[in-house]
């Protein structure tokens, strides 16, 4: 199913749906403030394995974030955050940009990465930050599969090419090309792993 909503006005009608079939176990394919993602309800295992099985990936293994609604959402599903870290994380956030973060006790063990670390986002995005408030707890969230192409910028290919993969795709307008910064906050000093579209003075 191709849905169309609104980039800046998202109608909250086909928001529901979306929540509904996050809530069912599906996996949808929806736009952020840097490219188009595979995302799922992180609670629900089967649509989370579906996604890894897209992915061609061992779920333990795989680059996978939780996108949260905000900070206060944010801090739930990694270790207490110290007083510089969650200022500095206030500066970036909501933006393109990927934290790593201790994961807490809240997040999924399917999900936890053997250093028990997770990737954390707060995208600035109309959409995303509707289905967030309506589905109350994080979209798991991933690349999708293959290099970053044009394709993939448009909602009608990228349906075209997932369709019998996935149960939705949002049209949200064109997504961009370029990922979010992913940065390491679990040493003492932020480390970039990845430059994305956020610019890191950090």
């Amino acid at each position: 199913m191709l849905l169309r909503i609104h980039p800046e006005n998202p109608q909250p009608q086909r928001i529901q749906t979306v929540v509904e079939c996050l809530l069912g176990g599906g996996v949808i394919i929806y736009p952020t403030d840097t490219v188009y993602g595979l995302g799922c309800d992180i609670f629900q295992q089967k649509a989370v394995e579906r996604i890894a099985a897209i992915k061609s990936l061992n779920p333990k293994k795989a680059q996978l974030s939780f996108v949260c609604h905000d900070l206060s959402d944010l801090s739930i599903y990694t270790k207490s955050i110290p007083t510089p870290l969650y200022r500095m994380l206030k500066q970036y956030l909501p933006g393109p940009y990927t934290f790593v973060l201790p994961a807490s006790k809240q997040v999924p063990k399917i999900l936890k990465s053997k250093k028990d670390t997770i990737g954390l986002r707060v995208p600035d995005h109309n959409i995303t930050h509707a289905l967030l408030e309506q589905l109350r707890h994080p979209i798991l969230s991933a690349s999708l599969p293959g290099e970053i192409a044009e394709e993939l910028t448009d909602p009608e290919m990228i349906y075209e090419k997932f369709k019998s993969q996935v149960d939705l795709v949002i049209d949200g307008g064109m997504g961009g090309i370029i990922p979010s910064t992913v940065v390491d906050c679990t040493q003492d000093e932020p480390i970039v792993l990845r430059q994305g579209l956020g610019s890191w003075n950090g």
